[in-house]
């Protein structure tokens, strides 16, 4: 057996984990129908589902030539997590506004090139947005600004 695409191999291997948790995690609950869905239904199909389709990528890794695995890269990972944990602490001290705009740019350093402009645009367009929706749309009680500003 020779795995001709590594990354379709370990990927199919992922699938079918996770379809195998779920169903394990469900196998206590009640099923009960598609009618009358129990809580065990949502977990178990969709389990089943990832892992068939695992099966399926798994099989076809060893059928079909694709790319190696590139090297993993911890930065983004990094600055991604960084970004959301300060948001999470910043939120309430210096409200939703000025917590987005620092998530935003300290994310932006994640990626392989940081414009400045760029990163400002989008900061500008996300902020708009993510008012709208959660602030106006949802009613969520969000501090738009710091306290000492209001």
């Amino acid at each position: 057996m020779k795995i001709k695409s590594p990354k379709d191999f370990w990927a199919g291997l992922m699938f079918i984990a996770f379809g195998l948790f779920f169903l394990f995690v469900a196998r206590n609950y009640q099923m009960g129908s598609a009618v009358r869905m129990g809580p065990a239904y949502f977990p178990t199909v969709l389990g089943g589902m990832m892992a068939v389709l695992g099966g399926i990528v798994f099989l076809q890794s060893l059928v079909f030539a694709g790319p190696k695995i590139p090297k993993m890269s911890f930065k983004p990972i990094f600055f991604i997590s960084l970004a959301l944990i300060l948001f999470g602490y910043l939120l309430k001290p210096l409200g939703f506004i000025l917590a987005l705009v620092i998530m935003i740019f300290v994310s932006a350093f994640g990626g392989h090139e940081f414009r400045a402009k760029e990163v400002t645009i989008l900061a500008v367009l996300l902020i708009i947005f993510s008012v709208l929706v959660f602030v106006k749309g949802l009613t969520l009680p969000f501090p738009l600004w710091p306290a000492f500003m209001s």
